[in-house]
């Protein structure tokens, strides 16, 4: 998802996609070390959309804190 398109979901949708995007980057880690997964550049790209959902909330919670 492109940064331009996280500023249009709502903060609650961006949780939950957060939340979801964590849970299956810990199942592929975990896959990842029992046995290689079939393409391991998954995990770095994961990682990277986890953090760009926790950086718009970041984002969102000090401008909330602004006002």
């Amino acid at each position: 998802m492109k940064k331009s398109d996280l500023s249009q979901v709502s903060t609650n949708d961006l949780q939950e996609k957060l939340k979801e995007e964590r849970t299956g980057l810990d199942k592929m880690c975990f896959t990842h070390a029992i046995s290689p997964i079939e393409n391991p550049m998954r995990i770095p790209l994961a990682k990277k959309t986890v953090a760009r959902y926790m950086t718009e909330l970041r984002k969102r919670e000090l401008a909330n804190n602004k006002k």
